[in-house]
Formats: C-alpha cells, sequence, structure tokens
C-alpha cells in the first residue's frame, strides 16, 4: 500500500495536503481527505541529519520530504495502535493520528477535512478509514509506504 501527503497549502504555523491512497485520493465518495502538519521548513530526507536539526524547531516543523516504511504499533501516548512512520531523519515517534490543529501535532501527520482555514476536522472518522485500509493491506501482506512530497 502506498500513501502519499502532497503539501499544497504552506502557512505560517501549519501546512495542509492532501491524502492520496495507492495513487488515487483518498474519499468516502462525497469528501476527500487533507493533511495537517506543523511549518514546512524545506527539510529533505536527502539531507544531513546534522543540516536537519539545525533548521528544525522542535515540535513546530513538518518531517523532511520523502519515503518512509509505515508500520502498526502500540502508541503508549494514545493507548491504541497507530501508524509509526520508520527511519524519519532527526524526528522520532512519527505517527499518523488524528487532531485538528498544529498545536495536536509535534511532526505527526493529521488526517481530516480541510473545511476550516489552519485546521483538519472530522479527524477521528478519518483516521478511522485509513486505518481500516491499512489494516486490510497488512492483512494480505502488504508492506506500507508514505511518500510525503
Amino acid at each position: 500500500m502506498d500513501i502519499t501527503v502532497e503539501r499544497r497549502w504552506k502557512r505560517d504555523g501549519y501546512t495542509i495536503g492532501i491524502l492520496y491512497v495507492n495513487g488515487k485520493r483518498f474519499g468516502n465518495g462525497k469528501r476527500y481527505c487533507s493533511t495537517l502538519e506543523d511549518i514546512d521548513r524545506g527539510l529533505s530526507s536527502d539531507m544531513a541529519v546534522g543540516d536537519i536539526f539545525k533548521i528544525k524547531v522542535h515540535g513546530q516543523t513538518a518531517i523532511p520530504t520523502g519515503r518512509y516504511e509505515v508500520r502498526m504499533t502500540y502508541s503508549p501516548r494514545f493507548k491504541r495502535q497507530l501508524p509509526l512512520l520508520v527511519d524519519v531523519p532527526a524526528y522520532e515517534g512519527v505517527r499518523i493520528h488524528s487532531g485538528n490543529t498544529a498545536a495536536d501535532t509535534e511532526g505527526c501527520i493529521l488526517v481530516g477535512e480541510n473545511t476550516e482555514r489552519g485546521k483538519v476536522l472530522n479527524s477521528r472518522y478519518w483516521l478511522g478509514l485509513l486505518l481500516g485500509k491499512m489494516n486490510e493491506a497488512l492483512a494480505r501482506k502488504e508492506k506500507i509506504h508514505i511518500t510525503v512530497k
């Protein structure tokens, strides 16, 4: 399974993107899923970790663009199984989870509907849909990857 986050709207304080699953915009037929991240500071997974640390503002910087493996693991913070992005340079514990504003993320990717400026709404609904797709892929023994661009 391939997930893509296409960062589209880079604003002061947050970044809004569009979520794709296997090349198609992820939706329920009526609405589509957006993402919300911290500020995109132009980081790339090709950069040296030291260079990333020079630019990164802890808790206020979106992860570097790149392709990452995703594993379902238990999150002690959320007390449930959630997607974990593996080997994100200069970051630890990057997950896909619910939330509404950049204050709800510290480098993680939030999912929901971007119907209000600077926010994603109905986040738990969209996370549930995405987790269902991911669990189906895992049941088929597929690996899951995410590309952030």
